[in-house]
């Protein structure tokens, strides 16, 4: 089973790498651009067979690592 876990700054979180891509963009040409947030992506290769039970375990491992919860959301998509 593969899952992906989207993590992103929760709205309101200041985001200076965003907006230095978003100046490295304007600077490049592409001024149609209003803002850029970024976040990360995590690719995982599961051994489960049980979407629910992986899915749970993809939210702990979230909680206690991938995402800083204070300032940062996450999205777990399951293939």
């Amino acid at each position: 089973m593969k899952a992906r876990v989207i993590v992103t700054l929760k709205n309101g979180v200041l985001d200076p790498q965003g907006k230095a891509i978003e100046g490295a963009l304007g600077g490049l040409g592409f001024g149609d651009i209003d803002s850029v947030r970024q976040g990360k992506v995590f690719d995982l290769d599961l051994r489960a067979t049980d979407k629910a039970a992986a899915e749970a375990e993809i939210a702990q491992m979230c909680e206690k690592l991938l995402a800083n919860t204070v300032i940062e959301n996450y999205a777990i998509e399951i293939d």
